[in-house]
């Protein structure tokens, strides 16, 4: 029983904390041709912090989607790379690639940038 309880506690969000668990991350999920959604946070910045269970409950809600957080103190030279200058920045990739950016705690605008996205994947699919 106590297996079945720590498996519904386990995170659908991957903790990224190098340079090498970004490429690695990003590599096999563009191999699969699985979309990401990163949210770059710091541990000072509350409303980063505050978007935690919002981003988690996102990571449920979409299982076919690669969700990443990424502390931009931690790894500085992947939110230099990206362009991420304010936090929370959400970004959204597919390919490697940014498709699309968020900026700030808007849960409303990120749900929705998000579900776009996703619906235009399965049309494409489709």
């Amino acid at each position: 029983m106590e297996e079945v309880q720590e498996q519904q506690n386990k995170s659908r969000v991957v903790k990224v904390d190098s340079v090498e668990s970004w490429d690695f991350y990003v590599g096999q999920a563009s191999n699969q041709g699985c979309p990401i959604v990163s949210h770059f946070t710091a541990s000072w910045c509350m409303p980063s912090v505050a978007m935690n269970p919002f981003f988690e409950e996102l990571a449920l809600a979409y299982p076919d989607v690669l969700f990443i957080t990424v502390d931009v103190d931690e790894v500085k030279e992947v939110a230099t790379r990206l362009e991420v200058k304010a936090m929370p920045t959400f970004l959204i990739m597919r390919g490697g690639a940014v498709v699309d950016k968020v900026v700030g705690a808007n849960t409303e605008e990120i749900k929705k940038r998000i579900d776009g996205f996703v619906q235009s994947i399965r049309v494409n699919v489709v």
